[in-house]
C-alpha cells in the first residue's frame, strides 16, 4: 500500500509541473568537468504545436574552446564562425511535430567552472520557438536556453606512500 501511495504522490507532483518544463530544448548531459572533451546532445521534444521542426539554431558560448557538430542524415548543417571559432550551428530538415530528436555537438570545455547557456531557436516553417532566456538567480525562465554546468576538475587521486 505504501508503494502505491508513493507512486500516486509522485505522479501528482509530476502533473503539477509547468508544461514548459517538458517543452523546451535541453542539453544532455547537464553537467560536465572543466577542460574535458564532452559530447552534448540537444534534445528537441516536439515541434511548434502541431507543426514540424524545420531548423534548429544553437548559439555556442564564447567560452567553449572548440565545437564540432555531428551531421544528421537528411539534414543540412551550417556552421557559423568568427575569428576561427564556431559561434553557432544550424541544422535544417524536417522533424514531425509529434516526434523528438537529438542534435549533438562535441565540445572542448573551458578550463574554468561556469554555467554556460546555448540560446536556441527552433523553427517550424514560418514560426519560431525561442529558447533563449537566461534565468536570473532564483527565477524561472518561461523559454529557458539549454544550459551546461561546467564543474571544477576533479582533484588528482592522492598516491598512497609507505
Amino acid at each position: 500500500m505504501d508503494v502505491l501511495r508513493t507512486l500516486l504522490i509522485g505522479a501528482a507532483a509530476l502533473a503539477a509541473l509547468p508544461a514548459v518544463a517538458a517543452a523546451h530544448v535541453v542539453a544532455d548531459p547537464g553537467r560536465a568537468e572543466a577542460g574535458a572533451y564532452q559530447a552534448v546532445v540537444f534534445r528537441v521534444g516536439h515541434g511548434c504545436g502541431d507543426a514540424a521542426t524545420t531548423a534548429l539554431r544553437i548559439e555556442i558560448p564564447f567560452e567553449m574552446a572548440s565545437a564540432r557538430p555531428r551531421p544528421k542524415p537528411g539534414w543540412t548543417l551550417e556552421i557559423e564562425r568568427q575569428d576561427g571559432k564556431v559561434t553557432a550551428v544550424t541544422w535544417r530538415g524536417e522533424l514531425p511535430g509529434d516526434q523528438f530528436d537529438e542534435f549533438a555537438v562535441l565540445f572542448k570545455l573551458p578550463e574554468q567552472a561556469a554555467t554556460l547557456y546555448f540560446p536556441t531557436v527552433q523553427s517550424c516553417g514560418a514560426d519560431d520557438s525561442q529558447w533563449t532566456e537566461i534565468p536570473s538567480a532564483g527565477e524561472r525562465a518561461s523559454h529557458p536556453a539549454p544550459a551546461l554546468v561546467v564543474t571544477p576538475k576533479a582533484a588528482a587521486a592522492e598516491t598512497h606512500q609507505h
